[in-house]
């Protein structure tokens, strides 16, 4: 089936989306994190529209064909969140299953507590539900204090985003001086082995930035279980031209994201269908700590959980168990009625 790309114009963004499949059917929208692109969902796109549902894939603000804003306060959650309701507005729908992923998940868990009447279902990979969206507080909840001390490791494994808050320019910069490099190095396949060792981005400030306070990426060879060559290619060329600016913006805007999230009209309970398919491989969003789903698991009570032997870019490394994750969890569990 074939995919289509489209834009939606208004006076403050512009957004650009992959679409897919049957008009009338059923819509998901896929949001990419960090620093992804719609076509990072391509496993997803085909195999779902195939299935009937009409099925979209936004290149999120500071991504791709999207606008690129320069003030880091535009990528707040609260204005990512109404991106997508613009979104599913142009589409002509009132309701949509969502499924994020790393960035894209605080997205979904958003929209989920603050417009439940714009979501028949949420899905999330790797980042539960009470973490990312509630800022630091939600973050370092999640830390296994046994692996990472508070007096040497008082940001566990989410050092790196306290390293963006200090040193944002200098992070971007060094990502974007060679972009092919950062690519092939961000985008690996999960490996139990490094998973049972301390998260490398645990000590980013300790080792002076990035990669050991290099100048840019080191080379690496392409992972090719998670990146074809393709892959690699609409990646590097979308971040050689945007640079990593917008995508850093994501992480300088925890206080107010963690107030968004506070003001939700449902508090901290989601009553609607849920789904979480973790990583086991994943050194960041850590499903071994003991505290990571606690959160999620106490204000979920329609809650589905997975997990998929893989890293982080499960989606893309291991794409056939995520899809029968997600729908077997639609054709079960959420009711044709919430359409």
């Amino acid at each position: 089936m074939n995919t289509f790309r489209h834009v939606l114009v208004t006076p403050v963004h512009t957004t650009s989306y992959l679409e897919t499949g049957p008009e009338n059917g059923p819509v998901l929208v896929f949001v990419h994190g960090w620093p992804g692109l719609a076509s990072t969902w391509r496993h997803q796109l085909g195999y779902f529209a195939a299935r009937g549902y009409r099925v979209v894939a936004p290149d999120m603000r500071g991504y791709g064909d999207s606008t690129v804003h320069d003030d880091s306060a535009a990528y707040r959650q609260e204005l990512v969140a109404a991106d997508m309701l613009t979104l599913l507005d142009h589409l002509g729908r009132r309701r949509a299953v969502w499924i994020g992923h790393d960035w894209g998940s605080p997205t979904t868990w958003n929209l989920a507590a603050h417009f439940p009447e714009r979501c028949v279902a949420v899905a999330t990979l790797a980042v539960p539900f009470g973490t990312l969206e509630r800022g630091w507080d939600g973050l370092l909840a999640t830390v296994d204090r046994d692996r990472y001390p508070q007096d040497t490791n008082p940001y566990g494994q989410f050092d790196y985003m306290a390293y963006y808050e200090s040193h944002a320019e200098r992070a971007a910069s060094v990502f974007e001086s060679a972009p092919g490099n950062t690519v092939k190095v961000l985008f690996r396949r999960g490996n139990p082995a490094e998973h049972t060792r301390s998260a490398p981005r645990s000590a980013i400030t300790r080792e002076g930035g990035w990669f050991g306070g290099a100048p840019s990426a080191p080379d690496a060879p392409l992972s090719t279980t998670v990146l074809t060559e393709r892959d690699f290619q609409e990646l590097t060329v979308a971040l050689a031209r945007n640079g990593f600016g917008g995508p850093t913006g994501y992480y300088l805007n925890h206080e107010v994201n963690a107030r968004y999230a506070d003001a939700a009209p449902g508090g901290r309970v989601l009553r609607l269908p849920v789904l979480f398919v973790g990583a086991a491989y994943d050194q960041v969003a850590d499903l071994r700590s003991p505290t990571a789903l606690n959160a999620m698991r106490s204000t979920c009570p329609d809650l589905t959980e997975a997990t998929v032997p893989a890293g982080h870019w499960l989606h893309m490394e291991a794409p056939h168990a995520v899809n029968e994750h997600i729908e077997s969890w639609l054709t079960s569990q959420v009711s044709e009625s919430r359409w």
